[in-house]
């Protein structure tokens, strides 16, 4: 079956579906590593990607960003990064399969019992969430920026950057400048 466009799942509705204990047949989680570079070192500046708008992020949307984003970091800045993902997906997205073509509407349910079954996870994102660090030196802060700037392209919020230099926010950059 093909997978359905984002936009299906990226209002938050309703209460989080999120015990997997109970639940059989979740696919597994696509975010390989959510610690990426030397994670010992303490590196003086952090820059974050947060997010503007309240949605939920599909774990393959978060992977997409994480394998963007430290693509550029590591041809950039070699090993001198910390990229760190923020967000689990923990809720359970579901949908309703029904059939299409001739004879589907004696094959189909329609809404009988329209429940769903599990077919991905996803991200519930507040305002002012953040969504991925990179953790770098003073020299690297620009191309952290453009790092996360293709990352944030992958997800479905609009995101701005915050830095923070010596343990507070210094700036804030709109994406794009």
């Amino acid at each position: 079956m093909v997978r359905k466009p984002n936009c299906m799942y990226r209002r938050i509705m309703g209460q989080a579906y999120t015990r997997k204990k109970y639940m059989g047949g979740i696919p597994s989680n696509r975010i390989t590593q959510f610690d990426i570079g030397d994670a010992k070192t303490k590196f003086p500046v952090a820059v974050h990607l947060v997010a503007n708008e309240p949605c939920q992020i599909r774990h393959i949307a978060l992977e997409s960003a994480r394998i963007a984003a430290n693509r550029y970091i590591a041809k950039m800045a070699g090993t001198s990064y910390h990229l760190k993902m923020r967000l689990y997906p923990h809720n359970v997205l579901r949908e309703n399969k029904i059939a299409v073509g001739a004879g589907a509407d004696r094959i189909s349910q329609g809404m009988r019992r329209a429940f769903g079954s599990p077919v991905g996870t996803a991200a519930r994102v507040r305002i002012g969430m953040r969504i991925i660090t990179i953790s770098t030196t003073d020299a690297n802060i620009p191309h952290a920026k453009e790092a996360l700037r293709k990352g944030g392209s992958k997800l479905p919020t609009p995101c701005h950057m915050e830095i923070e230099t010596g343990g507070k926010r210094a700036q804030y950059h709109p994406m794009g400048q």
